[in-house]
């Protein structure tokens, strides 16, 4: 159960290729109740590209971003949306790169700031509804302790839907939940753990690539656990894996 923070920078980190896993949320404790940035779920180095690759896509025939954008760029606005039905939840979707620390941006801002309820999608992995492996992060908290976008994110099932709409045409994207898994922090720095969560291309440092089942597959993450003072972090990250299902074949005409 996650109590009341106050004073946290909160962001999301993408583990890529690499090495130690940290949360982001703020705790009345830290830093005397004073702001304090703290690292976000999975923190890594990353040997992509200087440039994040669009790639054809089943939302829309055109690119979520100009491809031209460096992948260390600051966030890009993305015309989709993210819905979670089962826990009456829609959020607009910010597609973020890398800091200057190589690690997944995730926005922060004043208590005021919409970004709380928004969602960050990694434009260095797959593109949601590609047969790869995307990745989308959301607070849990706000900088006052409040309950951000993904705090209720452990309420979702197995056979949930979660939708990526795209704006621009009105098409959508439906993956269905297939489990949802509390990891420790230690867990979190599996080589497959990674790779589960990320995809394997971008924890290889060689960007999306195909799903070995030819299904495309979306990861949602966020912090959880019991706060830890020593290490300044949750101890667990909750992680939802969803997939899309198959299209649905008609049925084969008879020859009577």
């Amino acid at each position: 159960m996650l109590s009341a923070r106050v004073g946290s920078h909160a962001r999301f980190t993408a583990a890529l290729t690499a090495a130690t896993v940290l949360v982001a949320c703020a705790n009345t404790q830290a830093s005397g109740g004073q702001p304090a940035r703290h690292s976000s779920p999975v923190a890594a180095t990353s040997a992509l590209p200087a440039s994040a690759q669009a790639t054809e896509q089943r939302l829309a025939p055109a690119p979520l971003f100009d491809p031209g954008v460096d992948l260390r760029a600051g966030p890009v606005d993305v015309p989709l949306e993210l819905q979670l039905p089962s826990l009456r939840i829609t959020a607009p979707v910010l597609g973020v790169g890398l800091t200057p620390k190589n690690v997944m941006d995730t926005p922060t801002g004043s208590a005021s700031d919409p970004v709380w309820h928004k969602v960050f999608w990694y434009r260095g992995g797959g593109i949601p509804g590609d047969a790869t492996t995307a990745t989308i992060a959301g607070h849990v908290d706000d900088v006052l302790g409040r309950p951000a976008i993904f705090a209720h994110l452990k309420d979702l099932r197995p056979g949930d839907a979660v939708v990526v709409h795209d704006r621009r045409t009105g098409l959508d994207v439906e993956f269905l939940v297939t489990q949802t898994i509390s990891y420790t922090l230690q867990k979190t720095l599996e080589p497959a753990i990674l790779a589960q969560i990320y995809g394997s291309g971008p924890v290889t440092g060689l960007g999306p690539e195909p799903s070995p089942d030819g299904i495309a597959h979306l990861t949602l993450i966020t912090c959880a656990g019991n706060w830890v003072n020593k290490s300044g972090t949750f101890d667990h990250r909750l992680v939802v894996y969803a997939v899309a299902p198959p299209p649905v074949s008609a049925p084969a005409r008879s020859r009577s």
